[in-house]
């Protein structure tokens, strides 16, 4: 058989299967739901360590210690933020108001997962969906198959063993662009959670059905002159080679100003970081994105030694981010895009009020709707940039893919952080159960009812001359 063929028709079996556990799933209480996402929150992170090896072997990007890490974090965290929630069933019951709210599971549920996450973007969807109530499908990237189906493996075999019915949680196997497009289109899937590419997201939103997917990331880092200037360069450092930069959430540029180039330079190379010559700067944009202007897979999830390498410079081992100094973008910025390994580039202006300018001139170019940090410790400030940056999440003196995804700050710890409109995604939330069903509400009539008697005095009065008038015509034509 035709293998695209093969995988629509794998695509459309999983989609009905997933349906029909989802009727089962409907019927089950909150408490069961609940003991299906404990048994896999239990089960995933012994598995953490394999199955971020498994993902760097095959995909190559990143490194299995923070692979491992993020496994654990989309187990362990996310249970913690979502184990008290109420999802199903009466979730709130206002006296005053004489309004229900009802929690009810949007059925099945269509995930695509990243070649950059492909472990834990599994555990984290799964748990958010059962949680929910929902039953899903996943559709893994191509060059990440086997570590994503072992991850469907493990997360579907700890569900079933908690109860959960077969078929609710499953994965394609062969994937290919026509069979996650008839997923998609599948008329039992009724929702898209689309994590990947922005061809694939655009492809979600196009498919007709409901969906929430996520916009490129391209973080600016403003340092304000207040800040911890060295605890801001261990916060970018963190996050920038957290996994080899391959967390969307991650910085992709620094601001500072003036009276800061010096010593944030003398102050990043004393932890690690490396200022490109103009020279090598070139050498290495080559290397960054396609013609087409797409991120080129040849440095997603790659160390700073590794990229240079490729670009033809060698730097010391120590090195572990690589910076590039941006100027005019008369001829379009190389390094002030979304860039999913430890580089960045470096904007040195005159002010606060040019930093301001500067964030928002990036975010235009790429990148509108997801992260902006700043390292700062005057309000004011922090509110100014608030109240202006169009982004859905500002960072405050925090790593930002740390901070983004929840895991050094209180932002609900997701995998998939919406953009908002201004970023062209559904939602601005860092997606969770709640994002996953609707609410039916229940609503008693208190305003301005009416009343019988009044329903009466507002009937028409028929004389008796129009009554006779009427009996008169209609006897003449029956005569």
């Amino acid at each position: 058989m035709d293998k695209d063929l093969a995988s629509r028709q794998e695509a459309r079996s999983l989609a009905l299967a997933a349906e029909a556990a989802q009727k089962q799933l409907s019927q089950m209480q909150q408490g069961q739901l609940d003991k299906i996402v404990a048994a896999i929150a239990e089960a995933f992170p012994k598995h953490a360590l394999t199955l971020g090896q498994l993902a760097v072997e095959e995909t190559g990007f990143g490194n299995p210690q923070d692979k491992a890490e993020k496994n654990r974090f989309a187990s362990q965290e996310v249970y913690k933020a979502i184990r008290d929630m109420k999802t199903v069933g009466i979730l709130s019951q206002d006296a005053q108001k004489k309004i229900w709210e009802i929690g009810v599971p949007v059925g099945v549920i269509a995930a695509i997962v990243p070649s950059t996450n492909p472990t834990s973007t599994v555990c984290y969807k799964a748990m958010i969906a059962l949680k929910s109530g929902n039953a899903v499908v996943f559709a893994p990237h191509p060059k990440a198959v086997r570590c994503t189906l072992e991850a469907v493996r493990v997360v579907r075999q700890a569900a079933e063993s908690a109860g959960c019915p077969a078929g609710t949680i499953g994965c394609i196997t062969t994937p290919t662009m026509d069979a996650t497009q008839e997923l998609m289109r599948h008329p039992a899937v009724r929702l898209i959670l689309a994590t990947g590419g922005p061809g694939m997201v655009k492809s979600a939103y196009s498919s007709g059905k409901p969906a929430i997917g996520v916009g490129a990331g391209n973080g600016p880092a403003y340092i304000h002159h207040s800040a911890d200037l060295p605890q801001a360069v261990a916060s970018i450092m963190a996050s920038k080679t957290f996994d080899n930069g391959t967390v969307c959430a991650s910085e992709q540029s620094v601001i500072v100003e003036n009276r800061l180039d010096h010593d944030f330079r003398r102050e990043a190379a004393r932890q690690g970081a490396y200022f490109l010559s103009k020279e090598e700067a070139e050498q290495l944009a080559k290397f960054l994105f396609r013609p087409e202007g797409a991120l080129s897979p040849q440095v997603v999830g790659k160390p700073a030694k590794h990229l240079a390498k490729l670009a033809g410079f060698q730097v010391p081992d120590t090195v572990r981010v690589l910076i590039a100094t941006e100027e005019s973008p008369k001829d379009g910025w190389v390094y002030a895009r979304e860039k999913l390994c430890p580089v960045l580039a470096y904007f040195v202006v005159p002010d606060e009020s040019a930093a301001l300018q500067k964030a928002l001139s990036v975010l235009s170019h790429e990148g509108a709707g997801h992260t902006f940090s700043m390292h700062c410790k005057e309000e004011a400030v922090i509110r100014r940039f608030a109240e202006t940056i169009p982004v859905s999440r500002i960072l405050v003196n925090a790593p930002a893919t740390q901070g983004g995804i929840g895991a050094a700050t209180n932002l609900f710890p997701a995998m998939t952080l919406g953009c908002g409109a201004v970023g062209g995604s559904a939602s601005s939330n860092n997606i969770g159960p709640m994002d996953l069903i609707n609410v039916r509400r229940v609503a008693w009539g208190v305003k301005d009812t009416p009343k019988p008697e009044a329903v009466c005095s507002r009937t028409p009065q028929i004389s008796e001359a129009v009554i006779s008038a009427l009996a008169a015509e209609i006897m003449k034509k029956l005569l």
